[in-house]
């Protein structure tokens, strides 16, 4: 069950905080007819000669998405539930069908959405690229006819978009055999993570419904570990208010795995695991976010704690040494990592050892931390000064 979209009203005051970071930037084509506008939002922070860099996100319908999008993307990265992201709105043609539609004939893109789709796909995005810090995480997404188009991203024989979210989606009639054409268990072999978002709704037409139901099926009997598919239902009163929810709920599974470790990540994916793995899946984790997202997070402390008792428990604790070095390699900064050797130590009765990593993790902690009279007991303990 996708969780419910966070209130409208903290959303309202994200969009009016990032107004003045959108940048307005113009692009010739050599495949659309006409000079398109794209909208450009910078995160708070963004700066050029730092050593860091964001995930993409490309708005198709801009002229509706966009705010919403970005005003998401405020939020959620303020609560530390995702990355800061560079999101691009596209600036769409006057007639829509022009841009994104398909063949009603075969279900294949006719060759102005042709256009238009190698548009997005060698100059948008390459100029995004070129121009700004971006990381290897590229999202798109679209509605309605939009959203068909975003499929067609499937067929690339090396895939380079990462999430698609497609809202309230206007298929074809011949989405199924054409998502089957693509053979998307192809994407396992890929050294990368990938999400796929649709949503139905109750508001759309029976046609629409079943359309949509009928993808959703056939994406639900996929196994494909790296390949996350979301099949979201929204229970609303409009095809706008389902905008409104459907980019929340596709915010929280496509950077699940940014989030510090829930209580449900925990039950379904560590909590039976030898502290050896377990450690191993908390580096995974961290290693995971910098690669994709371009974000070096160090380790966040309530990740540490949510494993520490795994490690401490089992095994009569043989493992806290890895624990220890493990955060030390993702979080040099950290005591922690001390603290853990140093615990190691003198569970093994090396209390010369044991004290050296004290007095290191300690001499880490600012004097005016509420930790740090607790962390020098422990050398105090040992007979250290």
């Amino acid at each position: 069950m996708i969780k419910k979209s966070l209130p409208l009203i903290f959303l309202f005051f994200s969009i009016y905080g990032y107004s003045q970071k959108i940048i307005n930037k113009t692009i010739e084509s050599d495949y659309v007819d006409s000079i398109r506008t794209l909208k450009i939002y910078l995160p708070e922070g963004y700066d050029d000669k730092e050593d860091k860099n964001y995930p993409l996100a490309v708005v198709l319908d801009a002229e509706y998405l966009f705010d919403t999008y970005v005003g998401n993307a405020v939020l959620f990265a303020a609560k530390d539930k995702a990355p800061k992201q560079i999101v691009v709105g596209v600036q769409m043609a006057k007639t829509r069908k022009k841009d994104t539609y398909f063949n009603i004939n075969n279900g294949n893109l006719t060759s102005d959405n042709e256009n238009f789709y190698q548009f997005i796909k060698d100059e948008v995005i390459f100029e995004i690229e070129s121009t700004y810090k971006t990381s290897p995480f590229i999202s798109i997404i679209g509605e309605g006819t939009s959203a068909n188009l975003i499929t067609n991203f499937l067929r690339e024989q090396t895939p380079f978009i990462n999430s698609y979210i497609c809202i309230n989606p206007t298929f074809s009639d011949f989405i199924g055999s054409q998502i089957q054409s693509y053979n998307i268990s192809r994407f396992q072999k890929e050294d990368n993570t990938f999400y796929f978002y649709t949503n139905n709704a109750a508001v759309f037409s029976d046609e629409k419904q079943t359309r949509i139901g009928e993808l959703q099926q056939l994406l639900s009997g996929l196994e494909i570990k790296n390949f996350n598919i979301i099949n979201d239902t929204i229970h609303t009163k409009s095809s706008v208010s389902a905008i409104s929810e459907a980019i929340p709920r596709a915010f929280n599974k496509v950077f699940e795995i940014y989030s510090a470790i829930s209580k449900e990540e925990f039950e379904k994916n560590v909590k039976e695991l030898s502290p050896l793995d377990a450690i191993s899946y908390l580096e995974n984790k961290y290693l995971d976010i910098e690669f994709l997202f371009g974000s070096n997070l160090g380790i966040r402390e309530q990740d540490i704690f949510a494993i520490e008792k795994i490690v401490i428990e089992k095994e009569n604790g043989d493992q806290l040494l890895n624990f220890g070095k493990m955060i030390l390699k993702l979080f040099p900064s950290s005591p922690l990592g001390d603290y853990y050797i140093g615990r190691y130590y003198e569970e093994g009765k090396n209390i010369k050892k044991a004290l050296k990593y004290y007095k290191i993790g300690y001499g880490k902690m600012d004097p005016a931390d509420p930790n740090a009279d607790a962390f020098y007991e422990n050398i105090l303990r040992l007979g250290g000064r």
